[in-house]
């Protein structure tokens, strides 16, 4: 039952865009903590607070490749790589790759599954060698994969400037991460920013300059709808946080000073008394 709702929910998550998958992680996580009938268990080893998270990782990165060959759109930072390798290619991601290019889409589709079956067969067998990998130390491993990301960035043409630019970016991706600004979505920018603007181009040249044709279909018209409410969420969320802080603040305020007032009416009333 947890393989099962891990795999629903990272399934739909990944058709959402910029849904990362540490997010479907989580989802399943808590969800299976609160159907669980012994949640005290989770955190110290409960199977399914693996299973279940697990599940839906492994959906999520199937599932977005949906949208990423049906309609061109990349909603992870990963196919938004996987985009940027095959405009590279000469290739156009959506309904036009099944149509001119079916031996691309269709490997794609069956490496898939050919990989689970690979993966099955070398994890089961494999899984203490894993187990050690584990243990190597954090700056040995990080050594390591240093390594590899400056070997492959040379050789992609032998040039020390591609090596350049990968430390740049490390560090522009260091400093966004320290200022608590996620990855995925200025990836998911760089990849469909020039898309959007080629579009916006051939819409605005057909219309005449008419911006009204993004609203003509129903379906445009229901995107921009969704865009506008889920760029309109967090700010209303926020809003509601603060005030729900502000009333208990007030709250708090009132409550000290009936309080106060109480204890000082007691004093004033103690000496009457004598």
């Amino acid at each position: 039952a947890p393989i099962g709702r891990g795999s629903l929910i990272g399934f739909f998550m990944g058709l959402m865009p910029g849904a990362p998958g540490a997010a479907a992680a989580f989802a399943s996580y808590s969800t299976e903590r609160r159907l669980s009938k012994h949640p005290d268990e989770f955190g110290k080893g409960a199977i399914e607070g693996v299973a279940g998270p697990e599940s839906s990782n492994n959906a999520l990165a199937v599932s977005s490749m949906i949208p990423l060959f049906t309609l061109g759109i990349p909603t992870s930072a990963m196919t938004a790589i996987l985009m940027g390798a095959f405009t590279l290619n000469g290739l156009v991601p959506g309904p036009q790759l099944f149509e001119r290019t079916p031996e691309i889409a269709w490997t794609i589709i069956a490496s898939m599954l050919v990989g689970n079956v690979i993966l099955l067969i070398l994890n089961i067998p494999l899984v203490r060698v894993w187990v050690t990998v584990l243990k190597i130390p954090y700056p040995t491993l990080y050594a390591l994969v240093f390594a590899f990301m400056v070997l492959g960035a040379y050789s992609v043409s032998g040039s020390v400037f591609n090596v350049g630019v990968m430390l740049a970016f490390g560090v522009l991706g260091y400093l966004l991460r320290k200022c608590g600004i996620p990855l995925a979505p200025a990836a998911l920018t760089l990849v469909l920013g020039p898309i959007m603007e080629s579009s916006l181009r051939q819409a605005l040249s057909i219309s005449r300059g008419d911006p009204a044709i993004f609203l003509s279909s129903p379906i445009s018209a229901v995107l921009f709808a969704g865009a506008i409410v889920a760029l309109l969420l967090p700010l209303v969320r926020m809003l509601r946080r603060h005030w729900r802080t502000e009333r208990a603040a007030a709250t708090t305020a009132v409550a000290d000073a009936e309080s106060s007032n109480g204890s000082s009416s007691e004093d004033r009333a103690e000496p009457s008394a004598r």
